[in-house]
């Protein structure tokens, strides 16, 4: 009975360290961006659906819990990205940095367990929320939505 109780745990402890050590190959789907954009992408980062929005290239894309929304005035909705083992540090400092460059105003911004940067321009909004969990998955929760019309 204790060879199998410690085979058991073997056998659980190797199929751990499998899938902390291996990497997942998802598809990502990706919007069309221009030419300029996409050769000023650094190390394989891509422009999802919202063309002035650069996510790293290290985030897995999750489809089943995004969604957008486009009519011929707007586009607006939420991407959610993924990622084991991610410092979310580094993912604030990336945004900060490309999302300014994409002409992006950074509005405000709240570190912490959960850290949230809020961005605007003339048209639109755009909420970041990053977070880590206890086994240290890391999720990027992106959310763009129109400022409000202007009234004539």
């Amino acid at each position: 009975m204790r060879r199998k109780t410690i085979g058991l745990w073997l056998i659980i402890l190797v199929g751990l360290v499998w899938v902390a050590c291996s990497s997942t190959v998802s598809e990502q789907r990706e919007e069309p961006g221009t030419a300029e954009q996409k050769a000023s992408a650094p190390y394989g980062s891509k422009y999802y659906s919202f063309e002035d929005i650069l996510i790293p290239g290290e985030l897995n894309y999750q489809p089943k819990e995004s969604a957008i929304y486009e009519t011929p005035k707007f586009k607006m909705g939420w991407m959610v990205f993924s990622k084991w083992r991610l410092d979310p540090n580094s993912l604030i400092d990336f945004f900060t940095y490309h999302m300014e460059k994409e002409n992006w105003k950074l509005v405000n911004s709240f570190r912490g367990k959960e850290s949230f940067l809020n961005f605007s321009k003339p048209d639109k909004t755009c909420t970041m929320k990053i977070s880590e969990n206890w086994i240290g998955k890391t999720k990027v929760e992106i959310r763009v939505g129109p400022l409000g019309e202007r009234k004539m």
